[in-house]
């Protein structure tokens, strides 16, 4: 018989084996057999009876045969106590009952119930558990209050008082325990849900963010690379110095592209690293004015760049970056304003353009402006954008202006 063969042979019969056994057979191992602590167990309600039994003598049934494979049986069951809790507690608690009233001594056969009980509640079975405790308390009355005179051992009398405090109290423990357990393991699964669920929304927002850096990266430089390529290949004939202008436009505009492109990707390979460059910020607004002049476009500037916290600077920056390129490619204005004006705590920006917007409006209808509000968003400011009443199209966004220097980016 062959390895193919054992591992598929009739019955799986390593499926009630340790976990190695059923790794080595290709299966990923369910729930755990409680093999360890069910033997120890079973060893000590073995012996635990016996020494029972020995001090019951003359009160209580003598162990027999049918004695020993109701404790054998009980004690078997909780091996499936993490698979089928709710069987295992109502077997146990059968056995037991057919333990006690058989008449044989008072033991640790009642640990396995408890055993099985405290399995249920972790699992969620609370009501299987209690109903099947509740039917053995009340067999337990009835034997020790009632039908004690029909049953073995004969001569028996009732319980005593002391007896009935005893088992309220092991009662009593055993729902403690098991619903301080329960309570324990739901507090763990709500944590580490909430770990899995925080991790995931951090995970989303490092992937927004990236997304909405290469997207302003990207969109601004290619869309100057394409109004130049345009002029080179009109003028390449005709002009071949202004050509030849607009070829260096696009070199200096795909190598900042790259490097800033480079930044990012950096920033994936070694996270948590410094950055090896820093970010843009409203101090890089002359180089933007100066590549939207190479595309076609002349910006004025209005107002002083303020000292702001390295996030609240560079989403201006993205912000006043993407409205230029929006205006580059979906505008037939070729001049636009910037706006910078603080106040207290609050930038204000506002970028205007006089129109009008060629096929597409000015602002743009794709991720650029969504990215705006994005970006705004997560600082707490706002933005508005669309067509003004006397033609063309503005973007304003208010910011708060913190100048804090622990703000992330």
């Amino acid at each position: 018989m062959d390895v193919e063969q054992v591992r598929g042979g009739p019955g799986r019969w390593w499926r009630h084996g340790p976990p190695w056994l059923r790794r080595w057979a290709g299966e990923e191992p369910g729930p755990r057999w409680p093999w360890r602590s069910t033997l120890l167990l079973t060893v000590f309600v073995l012996v635990g009876s016996n020494a029972a039994a020995r001090m019951q003598e003359g009160e209580r049934a003598g162990l027999d045969v049918f004695a020993r494979v109701l404790l054998l049986v009980a004690c078997g069951l909780l091996l499936w106590r993490q698979r089928h809790p709710v069987a295992v507690v109502f077997g146990t608690a059968v056995a037991a009952a057919l333990y006690l009233g058989a008449g044989y001594p008072y033991g640790p056969v009642f640990f396995t119930v408890a055993v099985a009980c405290f399995a249920a509640v972790v699992a969620g079975h609370r009501r299987a558990a209690w109903t099947a405790l509740g039917l053995l308390c009340a067999v337990h009355l009835l034997v020790a209050y009632w039908l004690y005179r029909w049953l073995p051992p004969s001569g028996d009398r009732p319980a005593s008082f002391g007896q009935e405090i005893v088992v309220t109290g092991w009662v009593v423990a055993i729902v403690a325990v098991a619903e301080l357990a329960r309570a324990r393991r739901e507090q763990w699964a709500r944590e580490r849900a909430e770990r899995a669920q925080a991790a995931r929304r951090r995970a989303d927002e490092e992937r927004l963010r990236i997304a909405r850096e290469l997207h302003d990266v990207l969109a601004h430089s290619l869309s100057v690379i394409n109004v130049q390529a345009g002029v080179g290949l009109a003028l390449l004939d005709s002009d071949p110095g202004q050509a030849r202008t607009a070829l260096t436009t696009i070199k200096s505009a795909s190598k900042e592209a790259l490097g800033e492109v480079r930044q990012v990707l950096d920033t994936l390979r070694t996270p948590g690293d410094a950055p090896r460059a820093p970010a843009p910020g409203l101090d890089r607004l002359p180089e933007l004015v100066e590549q939207a002049a190479r595309a076609g476009l002349t910006v004025d500037v209005e107002g002083e760049p303020p000292r702001l916290s390295p996030g609240t600077d560079l989403a201006a920056f993205r912000i006043v970056q993407e409205a230029l390129t929006n205006v580059v490619r979906h505008s037939g204005s070729r001049h636009a304003r910037v706006l910078l004006d603080r106040e207290g705590g609050t930038l204000r920006l506002r970028i205007d353009d006089d129109g009008p917007a060629t096929g597409e409006e000015a602002g743009g209808s794709g991720n650029g402006l969504a990215g705006m509000r994005e970006r705004a968003a997560a600082l707490g400011g706002t933005i508005e954008a669309g067509p003004r009443p006397d033609g063309g199209f503005r973007v304003l966004a208010v910011l708060p202006a913190k100048t804090t220097t622990g703000e992330g980016q």
